[in-house]
């Protein structure tokens, strides 16, 4: 069987040329300039469009969705996206967000990430005027900041403007799931809970067992509940935030790594310098000075 190809930001910089910002940030002024694959492809990002004319078909994960005029869409990490099939009108704005970038955003607002959670399974909103407005200013302004590379704070700038425009997007997520609350399945509520205590409790617990016992649940039927709705299993989603919360002490503070290891409920520093190179590719100290 073909092993199916990851589709990430490197990759669509490369068909795009458009504006960027290192690997972790894209904007593309209309996704149907960039070559659809003939082919499935696993996302290793986070796309963030708005359908201004025409219409998109595609399926994720086996499941097939529309895109109309004034929709918004999201397509989260690690699903399988397939079946495209554009309207040879179709026009889209689309923002494409690295994993890492996208929870370094949001990493301090635990019911935004709540909400995108339930956007994995309902990715397609409706925007009314004021708010493909809103979104249409956002993409023009953080367009306007990627392309100045002159401000010493761009980077921190460009993250300040992504998180008011999550914020908006939160409330669109927010009212859709006020529409659908009734409907929650139990894997979503699970899956939902499962994130929360993870976000709440990552720097003491790394545990799949410690997390099913406060579900109440037992961690079979955690890890099953947990890959069926995101595609991961649940120590992938406490080794990302693990990881991410070691990345921010790591950039963001003066801690000496041993006290990082302290903070993080490590046993020593040779193995929170292993467990990080595992998950990040580099040691803690080299990622530092990076």
């Amino acid at each position: 069987m073909e092993k199916i190809q990851d589709t990430n930001i490197q990759i669509l910089k490369q068909c795009s040329g458009e504006n960027c910002l290192d690997n972790d940030l894209l904007l593309i002024n209309n996704i149907k300039d960039v070559p659809l694959p003939d082919s499935a492809r696993r996302t290793n990002c986070i796309m963030i469009g708005l359908c201004t004319q025409g219409e998109a078909r595609y399926s994720v994960d086996t499941r097939e969705f529309s895109v109309h005029p004034n929709e918004a869409f999201i397509v989260s990490e690690r699903h399988i996206i397939d079946n495209f099939h554009l309207s040879h009108d179709f026009e889209a704005l689309c923002m494409v967000v690295s994993i890492n970038f996208f929870h370094e955003i949001i990493r301090n607002v635990s019911e935004m990430s709540a909400l995108f959670l339930y956007s994995r399974n309902h990715p397609v909103m409706h925007y009314d005027e004021k708010e493909q407005h809103i979104f249409k200013n956002y993409f023009e302004v953080i367009r306007s900041r990627i392309t100045d590379n002159s401000n010493h704070f761009q980077k921190d700038l460009i993250r300040t403007l992504m998180l008011a425009m999550f914020y908006d997007l939160s409330n669109v997520i927010y009212r859709a799931k006020q529409g659908n609350e009734k409907s929650q399945s139990r894997p979503d509520a699970i899956f939902t809970q499962f994130i929360k205590l993870v976000e709440d409790n990552c720097r003491q617990e790394r545990r799949v067992s410690w997390y099913a016992k406060q579900l109440c649940i037992t961690p079979k039927y955690l890890s099953e509940t947990v890959k069926q709705v995101s595609r991961r299993t649940p120590n992938e989603w406490i080794d990302n935030y693990v990881t991410l919360e070691i990345r921010v002490l790591l950039k963001n503070t003066t801690k000496s790594i041993k006290e990082i290891t302290k903070d993080m409920n490590f046993p020593n520093q040779s193995f929170l310098g292993k467990y990080f190179k595992e998950n990040v590719g580099m040691s803690p100290s080299k990622y530092r000075k990076s």
